[in-house]
């Protein structure tokens, strides 16, 4: 049996077919933001929220919800509101209070798993939820609906804010010279933030979410100059991590958040070998 045919039997199964969707559609919400937040020098805010999901993640399992996201979504979108919220007279500023954040909601959710075990595989349970494991494979059709729903809220408001989300990226103190509210749009960017960490939990676990933010973003970078055509050149690629990614996984056994960063490493160094060439 060949390749093709071996993909064909896969994509014959609906557990499969999911898989492909929800990374499809994960990975082109991920990537859209990436550019902002690359940009405004929030690049490490991925990794903070999704510290600050796994703690939610083991509230969650200790109060036995059938669904986590109930409690999930929105810690990580109060979490991210408090992270972007700018102002000199913050007390925590920047980068301390991503660490801050980051390291203590781990290591609560950490300590909660083992005090108030759900499993007895704790060491499993903690693996799956910081690497992604297979979990991306063992999704239901109502997680297919949810993904969907959120995406296109995710997509919905990048395309009908585009302006004011370019505007605040760039320059936000002319924004809010000429009129524009940038607090309201960083609160905007704020939620999206914690929309796709909360998806993205379940496709490249806790760990290596910052990965699929961040690299299709810096890869387009180096080779494309325009906002828009960075941020079309990042869905693309990142799409195409996501679904090669994930077909690799199948085909070979491997973990599927750690296939999906490797793809999406190696094309970046594609992308910069590119861009030096061209000068």
């Amino acid at each position: 049996m060949n390749i093709f045919e071996t993909i064909g039997l896969y994509l014959s199964y609906p557990f499969a077919r999911y898989a492909l969707i929800v990374g499809v559609l994960i990975a082109l919400c991920a990537s859209l933001l990436g550019v902002t937040l690359v940009l405004k020098r929030f690049s490490f805010i991925g990794d903070g929220l999704s510290h600050v999901a796994f703690g939610a993640i083991a509230i969650a399992s200790v109060l036995k919800l059938s669904n986590n996201m109930l409690i999930v979504l929105p810690i990580t979108i109060l979490s991210a509101i408090l992270l972007l919220k700018s102002g000199r007279k913050a007390i925590i500023k920047g980068d301390a209070m991503i660490a801050m954040l980051s390291v203590g909601a781990l290591a609560f959710g950490y300590l909660l798993m083992n005090v108030f075990p759900s499993s007895s595989n704790i060491s499993g349970d903690v693996c799956s939820t910081l690497f992604g494991s297979f979990s991306i494979l063992t999704l239901k059709q109502s997680d297919v609906w949810i993904c969907l729903a959120l995406s296109v809220i995710v997509l919905a408001a990048f395309v009908l804010f585009y302006n004011k989300i370019f505007a605040v990226t760039f320059d936000e103190s002319f924004a809010q010279a000429v009129g524009t509210k940038a607090q309201l749009y960083n609160l905007l960017i704020a939620v999206i933030i914690a929309i796709i960490i909360v998806l993205a939990m379940n496709l490249v676990g806790s760990l290596l979410i910052s990965a699929l933010v961040i690299f299709p973003a810096l890869s387009a970078m180096r080779v494309f100059k325009s906002f828009r055509s960075v941020t079309i050149a990042s869905a693309l690629i990142s799409v195409f991590g996501a679904l090669f990614g994930i077909l690799f996984s199948m085909l070979f056994d491997t973990p599927v958040g750690s296939t999906i960063v490797a793809i999406d490493v190696l094309v970046f160094f594609v992308f910069w070998i590119i861009g030096r060439v061209r000068g």
